[in-house]
C-alpha cells in the first residue's frame, strides 16, 4: 500500500449492500487512521447516524429498495454539515448531475483507488471541521451527455464539472482534441441550465469565411455590403436568452476577438453597417483544440478575451488516456446502430477488441465511431474480427501484439541457452550468470507450468 495521506482522524460511516466492496472501502479508510463503521441498508444507516456522530458518510448509489440519493436527502435533514459521498459502479452524467444537485459532497467511481479515497476523505473532513456546507446547485431540468460514454475517473470529473457549472450564466471554455465531444458537452450544459427552453445555437468559427463571420455573428443591415438586400439577425440574436456555442474559438481573427470581447462585456450588439446597438442576453460556451495560453503568449489571441472565456474551463480527455472506456463506447455505439437501423449488429472478437484498445485513436471518439461503422459493414458471420478493421488500426497495433510478458521472454532465453550448451546445466548457469540451483528452480517451475497447461487442455477436450 502507498503511504498514508496525512489527515485528522475521523469517524466514517460506510453504507453498501455489497459486503466485499464495503469492507474494501473500510480497510482503505482505516489505513488513513479513521474509525469506520459499516452497514448494509439505508435504514440501518439512518439508525446509526441518529445514535452516533459521524464526520463523513460514504454510501453506494444503489441500495436495493432505497437508493443512495434518498438516503442523502434524509441525512441532509438530520445533519446538513456532514459531507455525504456517493459511490457507484455505473458512473453517468445523469447520476453525477442528480447527486451533486441533491447536495452530495462528491461522487466517486467504484472501485476507488487508495490515493483517491484518501484525498477525498481529507478534503471532506476538513470541510466538516470548518462546518462550512457546500452549496448545492440549483434544481434544473435533467439532461445527459448523449454519445459521451465512460466510467473512467477522467470522465467522472467531466460529469461533475458539467453538473456544477450548468446552472450558472458564466462563460465556459471547453478544451479538448478534435473528436472528443466538445459540442456534446456544450449541449448538455445548455440542457441542464435554466436556459434549456431557449435556443442552443452552435457555430463552427473555422467553417465560416472570415469575410462573412462578423455578419453571421452580429447580423447586418440592408445595404451594409454587396448582396445585403435586407436586414438580417445575427447568431447572438438567435441565441437571445439561450446559449451560443462558438466552436474552434482559437481560429477567430484578432479583429473579431476584439468585437466579441466588447459584446461579452456590454451585452450589446451592433449589426454590420448599422449605427444602433441593441441588448442581448446570451450565455457563451466556447471550445477549442488549440493551446490558447500559448496563443496569448505569441500575440495570436487577446489576453483579455482569454480570461473572459476561461472563467470555468472543462477539459475533455483524449480517448488514448481513457482506454478503459473503449469497450463501453463500442457497446453503446453498437446499440445505437441497432436502434437506428433496426438490424442486429455483429460483436467484436476478443482479438479485434484488443487491437482497438491498443490503437492510439488520434481522431478520438469520432474516429472510433467511423471505424466501428466500417467494421460492421464489412464483417461477416455475425462477428467483427481483426480483418474487418481498417489497415491503419491493424498496422498501428501489430507491433504491440508481438510483445510478450517479461517472464515468458526470460523463459525463452533460458531455454535457448540450455539448448545451446547441449543440455549442460552447469555451463548454461555460467553463461546466464546464475547458480545451477537457481537454473534448476526455473526449469522446474516451467515444467510444472507446462504440465498444468497440459492437464487444463485435456480437461476441456
Amino acid at each position: 500500500m502507498s503511504p498514508a495521506i496525512t489527515s485528522p482522524q475521523a469517524r466514517i460511516l460506510v453504507v453498501d449492500d455489497e459486503t466485499q466492496t464495503a469492507h474494501a472501502i473500510e480497510r482503505m479508510a482505516r489505513h488513513f487512521g479513521h474509525e469506520v463503521e459499516v452497514v448494509g441498508t439505508a435504514e440501518n444507516a439512518l439508525e446509526r447516524f441518529t445514535a452516533a456522530r459521524f464526520d463523513v458518510v460514504l454510501t453506494d448509489l444503489h441500495l436495493g429498495t432505497t437508493d443512495g440519493l434518498a438516503l442523502l436527502r434524509e441525512l441532509q435533514l438530520l445533519a446538513p454539515d456532514v459531507p455525504v459521498i456517493l459511490i457507484t459502479g455505473h458512473a453517468t452524467v445523469d447520476s453525477a448531475t442528480e447527486a451533486i444537485q441533491a447536495g452530495a459532497y462528491d461522487y466517486l467511481a467504484k472501485p476507488p483507488s487508495l490515493e483517491a479515497l484518501g484525498t477525498l476523505l481529507r478534503r471532506a473532513i476538513d470541510k466538516r471541521r470548518m462546518a462550512a456546507r457546500t452549496p448545492a446547485a440549483d434544481a434544473t431540468q435533467g439532461g445527459r451527455l448523449d454519445n459521451v460514454v465512460g466510467k473512467s475517473q477522467q470522465m467522472l470529473e467531466v460529469y461533475k464539472a458539467v453538473a456544477r457549472v450548468a446552472p450558472g450564466r458564466t462563460s465556459v471554455l471547453i478544451l479538448g482534441e478534435s473528436g472528443t465531444g466538445k459540442e456534446l458537452v456544450a449541449r448538455a450544459l445548455h440542457r441542464l441550465s435554466p436556459r434549456a427552453q431557449r435556443a442552443f445555437v452552435p457555430v463552427n468559427v473555422s467553417a465560416i469565411p472570415e469575410g462573412l463571420l462578423e455578419s453571421e455573428l452580429f447580423g447586418h443591415v440592408r445595404g451594409a455590403f454587396t448582396g445585403a438586400t435586407a436586414n438580417r439577425r445575427g447568431l447572438f440574436d438567435e441565441a437571445h436568452q439561450g446559449t451560443l456555442f462558438l466552436d474552434e474559438i482559437g481560429d477567430l481573427s484578432l479583429m473579431l476577438q476584439s468585437k466579441l470581447l466588447r459584446v461579452l462585456q456590454e451585452q450589446h450588439v451592433k449589426p454590420v453597417g448599422g449605427n444602433a446597438e441593441h441588448e442581448v442576453d446570451v450565455r457563451l460556451v466556447a471550445a477549442t483544440h488549440r493551446n490558447l495560453e500559448e496563443m496569448v503568449r505569441t500575440g495570436r489571441f487577446r489576453e483579455d478575451l482569454f480570461y473572459r472565456l476561461n472563467v470555468i474551463p472543462i477539459a475533455l480527455p483524449p480517448l488514448r488516456e481513457r482506454r478503459e472506456d473503449i469497450p463501453l463506447l463500442i457497446e453503446y455505439l453498437i446499440q445505437r446502430y441497432e436502434r437506428e437501423s433496426g438490424l442486429s449488429a455483429p460483436r467484436l472478437t476478443p482479438e479485434a477488441l484488443r487491437r482497438m484498445q491498443n490503437y492510439a485513436w488520434p481522431g478520438n471518439v469520432r474516429e472510433l465511431e467511423n471505424v466501428l461503422q466500417h467494421a460492421i459493414l464489412v464483417s461477416s458471420h455475425g462477428v467483427i474480427g481483426p480483418d474487418a478493421l481498417p489497415p491503419r488500426v491493424i498496422a498501428a497495433t501489430l507491433q504491440v501484439s508481438e510483445f510478450v510478458p517479461l517472464d515468458a521472454m526470460i523463459e525463452r532465453y533460458v531455454q535457448e541457452v540450455i539448448e545451446h550448451t547441449g543440455g549442460n546445466r552447469t555451463r548454461a548457469a555460467q553463461i546466464l550468470g546464475i547458480s545451477r540451483r537457481t537454473l534448476h528452480r526455473m526449469a522446474e517451475r516451467k515444467r510444472k507450468t507446462d504440465s498444468s497447461d497440459t492437464m487444463s487442455h485435456r480437461s476441456t477436450d
